[in-house]
């Protein structure tokens, strides 16, 4: 088995070791492109403007200057010599849940492996302010210990095309996991955090979106409630955006 591992958080990020220990316990055809630096929040973002480059960090290492679009683009197209696999995404430092995940870097990797007809897998550990959870253990440590449990069933469970799962895990030690959930995608109850204004050493104004704790209603069955209660949250996603339900009523009003 060839695996492609990429993430947002760049190429020296903790959690991009993290999944490579995993994915160690698979297989030793092992590939890393991710980009040079942290791309968290670009989302689906391809670089257009500007010339990507790619550095070689040994045989199967490689860092892109682009968006994690970018890097599985660059990775598929000429750091592989054959196709992989599976493309893993992460492991993220942080949660992609619920309406987060159109914001995701971690995510979007995945939705271009998926788009390239790769099976595609995201994974996100979340922190301690993020959920209920706390303590002083190490944060990725339900990654670790429960990364290979999820992972083995998900690399030959039938996937339909252009289709990506969303896993993550929850703020609380291994050994405090208390399973496994396949859940729906939930959504918040409120827009983005502040806006935070200030002034640079020029007098300039400049804006810096603020993070904070995000309130919302644990529906049932959701990948909120999952985390909330101490489960590693599995979502299947789908790269279809359409509203089929509105489509007959859009027809009738444009006639069609």
């Amino acid at each position: 088995m060839r695996i492609l591992i990429t993430n947002d958080d760049g190429i020296y990020a903790p959690g991009l070791e993290v999944l490579e220990s995993i994915a160690r316990q698979f297989t030793d055809d092992i590939w890393v492109c991710a980009p040079s630096e942290e791309q968290s929040g670009m989302g689906h973002a391809l670089t257009l403007t500007r010339p990507i480059r790619m550095k070689r960090h040994d045989d199967r290492r490689f860092s892109v200057s682009g968006t994690p679009t970018d890097a599985v683009t660059l990775g598929l197209r000429k750091a592989l010599d054959t196709a992989p696999d599976v493309i893993l995404s992460g492991v993220n430092r942080g949660a992609n849940l619920a309406d987060d995940i159109t914001y995701s870097g971690t995510v979007s990797a995945a939705i271009e492996g998926a788009l390239a007809g790769v099976r595609s897998i995201a994974l996100s550990q979340v922190m301690p302010h993020e959920g209920r959870g706390g303590g002083n253990h190490e944060i990725f440590s339900a990654a670790r210990g429960w990364g290979a449990k999820v992972l083995a069933p998900l690399l030959d469970t039938p996937l339909a095309r252009r289709t990506l799962v969303n896993v993550n895990f929850p703020p609380v030690p291994a050994d405090a996991v208390k399973g496994i959930r396949a859940v729906r995608q939930g959504f918040h109850d409120y827009a983005r955090g502040s806006v935070v204004e200030g002034r640079d050493p020029r007098g300039q104004t400049y804006y810096w979106f603020g993070l904070e704790a995000i309130e919302h209603t644990l529906d049932h069955g959701t990948d909120l409630e999952a985390i909330d209660e101490g489960y590693v949250a599995v979502t299947p996603l789908q790269l279809d955006l359409t509203h089929h339900s509105s489509l007959g009523n859009l027809a009738d009003r444009f006639g069609a």
